[in-house]
């Protein structure tokens, strides 16, 4: 239904995570018999958790890590690792720096060029450790360095922007990314993203696409919705788009990933995501608190070294614990960021959800007060979930 604005403008009531709750149903199961075994482009993985191709996430050694634990992490292909052969300086730098002289830092950091020698060597490092080999780059990068991937065996593709469309105008001297084209010419699966919407996403899955990135704006790290105004609150997106999976399989019978990518900080949130839609989540600020993070205890969006308009900050997250302790447990924290897997596994068995495609199907109330009602003495003793 939609909500008039003013007399020249209505609106549809979009809501976010943190608004939403999950109803028991009337079977529980064990939770060591819930499956949250998933598929992505041809990937099969344990877990339905990714993490962000941001620099302050996700390393070579985190890769590989994270793809021995179960999971998934991708390397930002225009970031520090691609830029310099020795990145541990600079990530010091990075750490080091006050808050007022961030930004200008970044901005000089992320002049330097991008060395395609080092792409294929990331590429290498990741494979030769074992681990799964997934990458990103703007659509502007994919156009680059697209064959230089595929050569180098990478295994996924990410291609994501702030926006990602089908349908981009651009000046005669740019000539834009086709994702038709790309996604049929590229040897390994392609991801696509950011969407927010159900015409966007099945556009996007029309492509080719192997799976669908949907958020804008809800990272802990990004500002683009400060900055531009631009976004919609992830629940809603995340329903949206999975709708456009659900119609897109009845015409086609291709089933494609749909991924919430951003905002999510615990494992309540990445139930919901789930129970929303979503086959599998993307997060950074919970992997960003891991010891073996590369940022050293701190988190930064994508677009923050832009030369031009930066959409994103650098926040503190600290160092809670082993990126192991942060997926799989035992959790030290009582506030739903460590042990990732056994809270999504838990809610499965509470919610009687024997596998991904049942936790899709539980139903969700709207439930504002979710996060605080009851909980006046964690909120002034900042415990728990009043922190």
């Amino acid at each position: 239904m939609n909500i008039e604005i003013g007399r020249g403008k209505s609106a549809r009531r979009a809501y976010g995570i943190d608004e939403i709750a999950l109803v028991p149903g009337q079977r529980t199961l064990d939770p060591s018999l819930a499956d949250t075994k998933w598929q992505i482009g041809g990937i099969d993985r344990e877990i339905p958790i990714i993490a962000s191709a941001m620099d302050g996430v996700v390393d070579v050694r985190m890769a590989i890590l994270l793809s021995e634990l179960g999971a998934m992490g991708v390397l930002n292909l225009e970031g520090i690792q691609t830029r310099y052969a020795d990145p541990q300086p600079i990530l010091e730098r990075i750490a080091s720096v006050g808050n007022h002289e961030f930004v200008s830092l970044m901005q000089q950091l992320y002049a330097e060029p991008i060395k395609p020698e080092l792409i294929e060597l990331r590429i290498k490092e990741i494979k030769a450790g074992g681990g799964i080999a997934a990458v990103s780059g703007t659509p502007a990068a994919a156009s680059k360095y697209g064959r230089a991937v595929a050569e180098s065996e990478a295994d996924i593709f990410f291609v994501q922007a702030t926006v990602v469309s089908t349908a981009f105008l651009s000046t005669e001297s740019i000539v834009p990314l086709d994702l038709t084209q790309f996604c049929q010419e590229m040897p390994i699966p392609v991801i696509l993203g950011n969407c927010v919407t159900y015409e966007v996403a099945l556009n996007l899955m029309k492509t080719g696409a192997a799976g669908i990135l949907v958020g804008i704006g809800p990272g802990a790290a990004c500002t683009s919705r400060g900055v531009l105004g631009v976004g919609v609150p992830q629940a809603t997106a995340v329903a949206d788009c999975a709708a456009a999976r659900d119609d897109y399989y009845r015409e086609t019978g291709k089933y494609v990933s749909v991924i919430a990518d951003g905002g999510l900080i615990t494992g309540g949130d990445i139930c919901k995501c789930i129970a929303c839609g979503a086959d599998g989540v993307m997060i950074g600020s919970p992997f960003a608190r891991a010891a073996e993070a590369p940022g050293r205890g701190f988190h930064w969006g994508m677009a923050t070294p832009s030369p031009v308009l930066p959409r994103g900050t650098r926040i503190r997250v600290g160092t809670t614990g082993t990126v192991e302790q942060i997926l799989r447990g035992p959790a030290l924290l009582d506030d739903g960021t460590h042990n990732l897997l056994g809270a999504l596994k838990t809610s499965m068995g509470t919610l009687g959800a024997k596998d991904l495609k049942e936790m899709q199907q539980v139903e969700v109330v709207i439930a504002p007060s979710l996060l605080t009602e009851g909980k006046v003495y964690q909120k002034a003793q900042q415990l728990g979930m009043g922190k």
